[in-house]
């Protein structure tokens, strides 16, 4: 993984400094709310509910175990004994006091970890597929290209106030692991008919209040040219992106308003003061990148095809952990492992600090003392032997990691919510709750095959509901907390937005409406027929008809 040089961690140094004058100019009186509300959001600090929420930048969701530790030390210290993964791959603790934040910065720094561009107008964390660099549909490995596009955005003059928050995501895969389509920029890497690397570039997705898919603008850029293409993209947006309406202020209304083609052609026309400048990639400046992710010390290893089959058929539980949350590797003997976050009863994506100590001390002796955090809000060990599987379940179990549901109903991606968020409408956790005990048998969790649930509680989307299988929207109605449903998003390769079922639901009735949804599919799928095929074949109509039948 990157390392900082002696540079990165000045700079990283240097800021924990000004923003611990800071804040002791703000608590002093010197500074008013105002004035101190960007310096804190600067530094990924949030006004929440009932407390501060610091995010901590976590580049391309990979951590080492010593950073690991530190989010463990933090949760203890200045937390109430957890923290948060979200669905940007960052970590978030949702109660340190606003005077302990500097502290924690400079705690963070100790580790080369931040808090920088974590929030406000700007180029947030670049993100990517938990499996890079060992997933075996891999073209790239898309981590040298994430922290090429970091190493230039961070603290980018041009574009530290823009019209709104920026986010941008780069595939490396046949599958689409990362959502490319529905970011601001998305990068997809691929080759052409002569074999040369290059990217496809989708702009203007985005969920959140006007949910849209993005339009791919170029079909292959070379590789050289990324920095410099991209600068193009910002610079039309950041000119001509609207600034006195916030809620109609991100690239992806820029986009719709131009169309498609003519904002591609203003990113030519500017693309073109730019392109073979001194931004453009070299063969040296990548393979600097590069060297950060080679491959670990892997060993000559066969795949333990027989003695794991002999396994499952001794240990049913471990057969069905196994195929739900491990995930083939490109290297033989070797297989990632995904802890599961979603137990029942548990908000999805919390970590205790405990469970961190845990996680960082399995990734010592398992996978090479390094994790990922996905975008689902699980954890990810990349790297374990396939003859050490058996092992690793048992102490999984142990930890509260081995609940063997990924990419099922109960694998829930979810935002805080009302529990914590002060724009919420309503409270997501309760929700996602319900409807894991409401599916707790494993067996019919297993029947009834892969479903992404999102929950958001409010339109700014942060649970992705717009991209769920089934998707959960918290509305406010007469000051009461109600649920939106809706069906047939995809994050996947050709992305869809959900429709919307009908009129919102009082949360009593959220887990019954869910498995009337689920009891629908289950009659009318064919064989092999996923939910969202089966959906995307039979249409909203009998999904309708079924959960607002009882209602009449």
């Amino acid at each position: 993984m990157y390392v900082y040089d002696q540079y990165d961690q000045k700079i990283v140094e240097d800021r924990v400094k000004q923003y611990r004058d800071q804040t002791r100019r703000y608590l002093a009186g010197e500074l008013s709310g105002e004035e101190f509300r960007p310096l804190r959001l600067q530094n990924g600090l949030y006004i929440q509910r009932f407390a501060p929420m610091l995010r901590v930048a976590v580049p391309y969701g990979l951590m080492s175990s010593t950073q690991v530790r530190m989010m463990a030390k933090i949760a203890r210290d200045y937390d109430k004994g957890y923290a948060h993964i979200s669905t940007r791959q960052n970590v978030q603790f949702n109660w340190p006091d606003l005077e302990d934040v500097p502290d924690i910065l400079a705690e963070l720094a100790t580790v080369q970890m931040h808090a920088i561009q974590t929030s406000g107008n700007c180029i947030r964390n670049t993100t990517t597929d938990q499996f890079a660099g060992v997933a075996k549909d891999e073209l790239i490995d898309p981590r040298p290209w994430c922290e090429i596009i970091r190493q230039w955005s961070t603290f980018h003059p041009e574009f530290t106030h823009l019209p709104r928050k920026f986010k941008i995501a780069v595939n490396g895969a046949v599958s689409d692991r990362v959502a490319i389509e529905v970011h601001d920029i998305g990068l997809e890497a691929v080759q052409n008919d002569a074999g040369e690397l290059g990217f496809r570039v989708s702009v203007g997705g985005g969920l959140g209040r006007t949910p849209i898919v993005g339009s791919f603008i170029n079909e292959f850029l070379p590789w050289q040219h990324l920095i410099s293409y991209l600068d193009a993209i910002l610079r039309v947006y950041n000119r001509y992106g609207r600034r006195d309406n916030k809620y109609k202020a991100r690239i992806k209304i820029l986009v719709k308003a131009l169309t498609p083609a003519v904002f591609a052609e203003r990113v030519e026309a500017e693309w073109a003061h730019l392109k073979d400048g001194p931004s453009t990639l070299t063969d040296a400046e990548v393979a600097r990148v590069t060297a950060h992710f080679i491959d670990p010390s892997y060993k000559v290893l066969d795949d333990q095809v027989a003695a794991l089959a002999a396994l499952d058929a001794e240990h049913p539980g471990f057969a069905r952990w196994r195929k739900r949350n491990t995930f083939s590797h490109k290297k033989p003997g070797y297989v990632a492992v995904t802890l599961s976050l979603k137990p029942t009863g548990v908000a999805p994506g919390d970590v205790t600090d405990k469970q961190f100590d845990a996680i960082a001390d399995l990734a010592e002796r398992y996978s090479f003392a390094e994790v990922r955090n996905s975008h689902n809000q699980n954890i990810i060990l990349a790297d374990v032997e396939q003859a050490q599987l058996f092992t690793l379940w048992g102490e999984l179990r142990e930890h509260g990691f081995a609940t063997p549901n990924v990419g099922l109903l109960t694998d829930i991606i979810c935002c805080p919510g009302g529990d914590f968020c002060s724009l919420a409408n309503a409270k997501s956790i309760p929700i996602a709750e319900a409807i894991q005990r409401r599916f707790d048998d494993l067996d019919y969790l297993f029947d009834i095959g892969n479903i992404d649930l999102n929950i958001s509680g409010c339109m700014n989307a942060c649970g992705h509901h717009h991209v769920g299988h089934i998707g959960i929207l918290g509305v406010d109605k007469k000051g009461q907390e109600f649920y939106q449903v809706s069906l047939g998003g995809s994050a996947g390769r050709d992305a869809s937005l959900a429709q919307i079922l009908g009129p919102s639901f009082a949360e009593a009735d959220m887990a019954d409406v869910i498995d009337k949804i689920v009891k629908v599919y289950v009659e009318r799928r064919t064989e092999e027929e996923s939910f969202l095929d089966t959906f995307r074949r039979v249409g909203v109509a009998p999904f309708k008809e079924r959960v607002y039948a009882a209602n009449h």
